[in-house]
């Protein structure tokens, strides 16, 4: 694997971990795609970091848990603009 396919995933690893964000939003800050970001935390960090791999997989696995409240959140942010117009 590349060195800076490698140091990108584990500084997108340390993002998520440090700040807790989605894979969305560490696409946005890395300028990345999000299918970048979950195949570099996803599969090429468990070969490079297989520690900091199941760190990750926590926050992932939380992430993936609360995405629907999210999204509810969002929907209803949506409509009261909406309605506030």
């Amino acid at each position: 694997m590349k060195e800076y396919i490698e140091r990108r995933a584990l500084e997108l690893a340390t993002y998520i971990i440090e700040t807790r964000a989605t894979v969305r939003d560490t696409a946005k800050i890395f300028c990345v795609s999000k299918s970048t970001v979950h195949k570099d935390v996803t599969e090429r960090l468990q070969q490079i970091n297989p520690i900091l791999a199941k760190q990750l997989r926590l926050i992932l696995n939380e992430n993936k848990a609360e995405r629907h409240i999210r999204g509810g959140l969002a929907t209803k942010k949506k409509y009261t603009k909406i309605k506030c117009e």
